[in-house]
């Protein structure tokens, strides 16, 4: 079997690269081991798909080299994405930040990917194994249905995360077969976990929610930090775990937009317990069971000024060690994966392989929460759609 473009995964990315590819008119093969297309996309925004955000910018993408995501984004817009959701009359709405997400589910943005695929002629091969990938003068792709030839070959394969859904390597053993470097994987987007001793310490805290500012090497995001049964979870919490490396500290400020010291000093001769104080700011049972190991609770006169001094430091600036993260089990996205050296900018298309493309998640981009990493998958697979 013959075709122009193959491409090796039906998710977000390759799924908009097979749309740009077949308006194109490109004949194009998507081959992938699940049985359903967009599996990922299915489960983003709690099932509602916060599928781009208003405020796209690369300052919202991590990578080795900071400035390779901006021509991709600069060429496919939220604004773009969204004409195509409006298209399909699907109705949306922007909440917090920016973020965009549909009023039904997540279900509709599959859908609507699905429907545009299929009038562009796209074939889909789903329950397809990839037993062998070799290059002459075209890509030869042997699958347990067959043999495949094509002049382009667009990996969109993902990375590591959700490996629930089937997530595999497969797309860093392709770059790696091709003599592309990998930036080494990690979990992203993903819960903290405590020590054993500062587990034991807080585990009477699963549950409690509360509103910090999280800050990790140099890097601060404020939103609710969740303590859960293993650690710290959470919209901050996650933000901050792409930049987090293995015996690093993070800093939280438990009291964000609050000088606790002017609090202190304000109630400086009342007899209420410092933990009563707190509590009006905090949830009462984090309050409460956190003055036991660090405050002391007892009334307010009868703290001096160093002693009041250091509480609202350690308030305002609380730092705790993690020992690790829960993995890719729980995490949204995978940091590292394809070195964008190895990657044109403007076409996805690998420097030294002609007719080789990697695209999304594969790839070492990586978007902060709020609809940043479906917008790379979207902005990456056009791109390469205009090439391949």
């Amino acid at each position: 079997m013959n075709t122009n473009v193959i491409i090796i995964g039906a998710g977000a990315a390759g799924l908009m690269c097979a749309i740009a590819l077949g308006k194109r008119g490109r004949s194009v093969i998507i081959l992938d081991h699940a049985s359903k297309i967009g599996q990922k996309i299915l489960v983003s925004g709690g099932g509602r798909c916060n599928f781009t955000n208003l405020n796209i910018q690369a300052e919202n993408y991590l990578s080795a080299n900071p400035h390779f995501c901006k021509s991709a984004l600069a060429r496919f817009a939220p604004s773009d994405f969204i004409a195509m959701v409006k298209k399909h009359r699907i109705s949306h709405q922007e909440k917090e930040n920016g973020c965009i997400f549909c009023n039904g589910s997540s279900r509709q943005i599959v859908d609507m990917l699905r429907d545009e695929c299929n009038s562009v002629g796209v074939k889909m091969h789903l329950n397809c194994k990839i037993e062998e990938i070799t290059r002459k003068n075209r890509f030869i792709v042997k699958t347990n249905s067959g043999v495949i030839e094509s002049e382009s070959l667009v990996v969109a394969t993902g990375g590591l995360s959700y490996p629930n859904l089937g997530a595999t390597d497969i797309g860093h053993r392709v770059a790696s077969q091709f003599g592309l470097r990998i930036i080494p994987p990690k979990p992203a987007l993903v819960p903290l976990t405590f020590s054993r001793s500062d587990r034991e310490k807080f585990c009477e805290l699963r549950g409690i929610l509360l509103e910090a500012v999280v800050n990790c090497r140099g890097h601060e995001f404020r939103g609710e930090m969740l303590f859960t049964h293993k650690g710290l979870s959470g919209p901050a919490i996650l933000q901050a775990s792409s930049y987090w490396e293995n015996s690093e500290e993070i800093i939280i400020n438990l009291l964000p937009g609050i000088d606790a010291r002017s609090i202190f000093l304000s109630n400086r001769q009342s007899k209420m317990e410092i933990k009563n104080l707190l509590s009006r700011y905090l949830p009462r049972r984090f309050a409460h069971i956190w003055c036991e190991f660090y405050l002391l609770s007892r009334p307010l006169c009868q703290y001096n000024d160093k002693e009041l001094l250091d509480a609202s430091r350690l308030l305002n600036g609380w730092i705790i060690k993690p020992a690790g993260t829960e993995g890719y089990r729980t995490a949204e996205v995978t940091r590292g994966g394809v070195d964008t050296d190895e990657l044109s900018s403007k076409t996805m298309k690998a420097k030294k392989v002609t007719g080789l493309y990697f695209i999304g998640e594969v790839i070492d981009v990586t978007g902060h929460l709020g609809g940043y990493n479906l917008h790379w998958a979207w902005a990456s697979g056009w791109t390469a759609g205009q090439y391949a």
